[in-house]
Order: C-alpha cells, then structure tokens, then sequence
C-alpha cells in the first residue's frame, strides 16, 4: 500500500517545546529564525523543531535532516525512535525533534528538511549571522 505524503502545516524553531502530559498541548518557548554568534565554528547547545503536519495516514518513519546549503551536506540528524501512526488524514499531528551541540562551521544559510518514509515533505531555511564582539564598556570614572 502506498502511503499518501503528508503536509508540513507549520515548522518552527524554537529554544524548546514543553508538552503538557494530560492535554498534550505544545508550548513552543523562544522561537527564532536565525542564529547569531561571535567566533566560528560555534556549537549551538539545544533547540527544537516542530512539526505541524495533514494529509497523512498509516505507519511514517520520519526524520530530520540539517543540511548546510553552502555545501549541500547534511551537518544533523534527528529520527523518531518508533514508526508512528497517524490514524486519519483530517487530523492533525505534531512531531518534535530535539537536537543538541549542533555545531554551524561558518555563517550563512542552512535548512532543516523533514522526511517521512525517505521523501521529503517539507523544509525551513535559517541563518546563522556572523555578530560583531562589542568592546567592553568602560564604566570607570
């Protein structure tokens, strides 16, 4: 049986995402879409991606690449541990992905990707700006 590809409905970035363990609900805490740091290579310590997604129905593996688009290599990677089933296609699902010390070589572009049984069904540009070290105020007097 061919399963049908489902719909990226929303994907965020964010710091992290609580869920609530009774209601499931998704709090998304500190969303952003770029990155700034000082001195390159740099390791951005944790984030989270989530994923809003329709159209789906039966059993998924899905997974999330982070692809560095200067180079066009994958430099992330993040799996769901199980397949997971989505039982209709007129309800909604939410996946995340946790990543930690995600390490960004330079600054420029970068995508995550989302797969579900190895096709692509949805994708989230991002950069990763290059800041400029202020010079420490001198408060002496």
């Amino acid at each position: 049986m061919i399963l049908p590809v489902p719909k990226a409905n929303a994907m965020l970035i964010c710091d992290y995402v609580i869920t609530e363990r009774v209601t499931n609900k998704k709090s998304l805490i500190g969303i952003f879409e770029n990155i700034g740091a000082a001195v390159f290579p740099c390791t951005h310590f944790a984030m989270s991606v989530y994923i809003k997604l329709t159209d789906a129905q039966g059993g998924y593996h899905f997974r999330l690449e982070l692809v560095d688009l200067q180079s066009d290599t994958t430099i992330g990677k993040s799996e769901m541990p199980e397949e997971v089933q989505v039982p209709s296609p007129l309800l909604a699902h939410e996946l995340v992905f946790n990543l930690r010390g995600v390490r960004f070589m330079h600054p420029g572009e970068y995508e995550f990707r989302i797969f579900s049984n190895g096709k692509i069904f949805g994708q989230k540009k991002f950069v990763v700006e290059q800041m400029t070290q202020q010079p420490p105020v001198d408060e002496g007097g």
